[in-house]
Parts: structure tokens; sequence; C-alpha cells
């Protein structure tokens, strides 16, 4: 029997799911319905499976988003990952949205940078490079204002493509910034597909970069609200350690 390895994504403004096995996608399901994840990913999770005809035990591994994006969803996806493994006691492995969102462009040569909005005028970005199909990334995970990457990004000098919400939501400043060099995706490569999780997940069980329940941990690039007035209150950073 192929193996199978499931993917969760609930990080992102898009709640999806995808089966994948040696021969390729075997389900994906997505829902951009503005609900929030936790009203609506688990029946339409239940539903993909069942639809499949593929049952819980059948997945030999899992793979679920880590961030960065919303908080809530973040902790959605992985308490979601986190219940299943103690109940089939499989291996899993997390993936960044930022590696699964750039994989959208995997045809597209040259620099690539997704950016989500991560409100408060500011994005969750990294920049890739992408040479014959394989997509290196050539900067870190951030948390950064718009401006910021800005100043960053005309060091490139060169044609860069953007795509993410965040794009979306800047698109206008980072033309009149970058001119002919700003080169936007098209609108449905904005979004996180599922299936592209999944991929990346089984690269890497295939090498070996599993993980056990206690080793997922969010990716959150910046302090939540609620830690930024609990270190307003206490005084401190509210950072762990």
């Amino acid at each position: 029997m192929k193996m199978k390895l499931l993917a969760i994504d609930t990080a992102t403004k898009i709640a999806g799911a995808a089966v994948l096995n040696e021969s390729g996608v075997l389900a994906e399901s997505w829902l951009n319905t503005g609900k929030t994840h936790s009203q609506k990913f688990l029946p339409m999770l239940e539903d993909m499976l069942t639809n499949s005809d593929i049952t819980l035990g059948e997945i030999d591994c899992f793979a679920v988003t880590v961030g960065p994006g919303s908080f809530t969803g973040v902790r959605i996806g992985l308490a979601t990952v986190k219940g299943f493994l103690q109940v089939v006691q499989k291996p899993a492995v997390s993936v960044v949205t930022l590696d699964a969102l750039c994989r959208n462009l995997s045809e597209r040569q040259g620099l690539i940078c997704p950016m989500l909005d991560a409100r408060k005028n500011e994005v969750y970005t990294a920049l890739y490079r992408n040479e014959a199909g394989a997509i290196t990334r050539i900067a870190p995970h951030r948390a950064m204002s718009p401006s910021q990457l800005l100043q960053e990004l005309k060091l490139q000098n060169e044609k860069i493509t953007f795509l993410g919400d965040g794009a979306l939501v800047y698109r206008e400043k980072f033309q009149d910034e970058l001119g002919a060099n700003a080169v936007f995706a098209e609108h449905t490569r904005n979004y996180l597909r599922p299936s592209e999780v999944a991929f990346i997940g089984w690269e890497k069980f295939q090498l070996g970069e599993i993980a056990g329940i206690n080793d997922l941990k969010p990716l959150y690039l910046r302090l939540s609200e609620a830690e930024v007035k609990w270190a307003e209150t206490h005084g401190g950073c509210g950072c762990d350690g």
C-alpha cells in the first residue's frame, strides 16, 4: 500500500487540507469564506476524507503549517495535528507558510517575495531565488514594515515577483517605489495551496526531518497582542525564557 501524507493549513486566511501519495495529490480542499477556521475546518476535513474514501488510520505522516500567520489559526492547525498524533501515533513535519506560498511560482525564475498581511502596517515575508525550478530562501522569515522591506529590496536592482495577500494590500506602494522591477503574481497565485504544503511535507519526510508531538512549535515572528499587553503591564518583554 502506498504511503499517504495529510497536510493541514489553518495559519492563513484560507483553511485547507490535502492528501498526497507517491502518485500525486489524492484530495485537496480549502475554504475562503471569512468564517473562523475553528467553525469550518474540521467539517471540511472530514468531508474531504469521506469523499475520498480515506480514513485517518491510513495516514502515514502529517504536515502542518506552523506560521507565520494568524496566531489563532496556527494554534488550530497545531492542536488538530497533535490530536491526530495522539490517536494514530504517526510522525509529522512542520512547514513554514511562506515557504509553501512561494511554491505557487515554481515555474517563475528569479527573485520571489511572498508577503502575508500581518496587519499593524507589517507583513510576514522572506526572499527566495528560483533557479531552474530549485527555490532557495536567501533572506530570513521576518515580520517587518513594507517600508523597511522596500529599502532592502531596492538593493537587489532586479525584477522581483510578489505574491500573497500582503502583496495585494501593498501593491500600489511597491509599484511606486520599485517601478518595472515590481512584478505581481496572478490573483489565483496569492493564496497558499494545501497541496504545496503536502509536497514540502513529503520532501521533508523523505529527508528524515520529522517531528514528534512535542517538537511541533509555532513560528510567530512577533509577539501576540496578549503578550504585548502582558509586557506593558509587567514591564517585561513577554518572551519565553
